[in-house]
């Protein structure tokens, strides 16, 4: 009995250490959530802002046309997937993942994997990685977004693929996060009939040098970069928010089972003493 309560002891104090743990990751998810949420919320006008440039460009020009807005001849794909650096985060990297599996089942793919988690799927899968140069999300910057931009329009217009799409977690709210996927190229937005009417026979008054064509594959690389930076700060806002769930779920946790050992811990206590006070009084009615 003394043995299994010198056991039941250590074990509530084992969680009791990793309840703290536990606690102050939650704390720090929750302190850095909020600056996430900002940063989310202040990068979608800009790449709002582009996309409204490339539309009024593509719908006031009746000659207009981009490498970026025709289909490839390639059937393979590629998808940009931004996972977390570490997990404790719930179902953040694993929900990610069965997306991008369900959207790319039947094709020939490869991966551009922005964190170490999406690193490490590559190779556990054995996928082709394009470059392992973005394997930290963490250390992405905005001048990473671009220069990942430049590799994907550069690659497209190479032919090397003939879709590009983005992977990533879409944060709605603190409790609810979605992860989705979303076209970069080709732009088909661009050339889409509009309200019943072909947008390239509205004439804009806008002039472009040295051409309108040339400008919008200016843009496009800006586009992208924005889009994947977008979907980086969404992507970080909802990692924050989902480890911040775990961990107070799993700090309830700790403390219900601290109260169930606490309660087995003072019965046995209490059987353990009672025990004794019965064998004392056997020991002293007797002659």
């Amino acid at each position: 009995m003394a043995a299994n309560m010198k056991a039941v002891k250590l074990r509530m104090k084992s969680i009791q250490s990793t309840m703290q743990i536990t606690k102050a990751m939650e704390l720090v998810a929750s302190s850095k959530l909020r600056k996430a949420k900002e940063r989310a919320d202040l990068s979608r006008p800009y790449f709002q802002t582009l996309h409204d440039t490339l539309t009024d460009i593509a719908s006031g020009n009746t000659d207009f046309t981009s490498p970026y807005t025709k289909a490839s001849d390639s059937p393979k794909w590629c998808y940009v997937i931004i996972a977390g650096d570490r997990g404790l985060a719930g179902g953040y990297n694993s929900n990610l993942f069965k997306l991008l599996e369900s959207q790319a089942k039947g094709k020939d793919y490869s991966i551009l994997p922005i964190g170490k988690k999406a690193v490490d799927y590559c190779k556990r899968r054995k996928v082709h990685i394009l470059t392992e140069e973005f394997a930290e999300a963490g250390d992405i910057s905005v001048s990473d977004c671009f220069e990942m931009a430049k590799l994907l329009c550069s690659a497209y217009c190479k032919g090397d693929f003939g879709h590009i799409a983005l992977c990533y977690t879409s944060f709605l709210s603190m409790l609810s996060q979605r992860p989705d996927v979303s076209s970069l190229l080709p732009l088909d937005d661009f050339t889409e009939k509009e309200d019943g009417h072909d947008p390239k026979h509205i004439r804009s008054l806008i002039l472009y040098e040295p051409d309108s064509e040339s400008v919008f594959n200016a843009i496009v690389p800006e586009y992208l970069a924005g889009l994947i930076y977008g979907a980086m700060c969404e992507s970080v806002a909802s990692e924050l928010a989902a480890r911040r769930t775990a961990m107070d779920a799993a700090t309830k946790n700790a403390g219900e089972m601290i109260e169930q050992l606490s309660l087995y811990y003072n019965r046995a206590r209490q059987a353990s003493i009672t025990q004794e006070i019965t064998e004392i009084v056997a020991g002293a009615e007797q002659p």
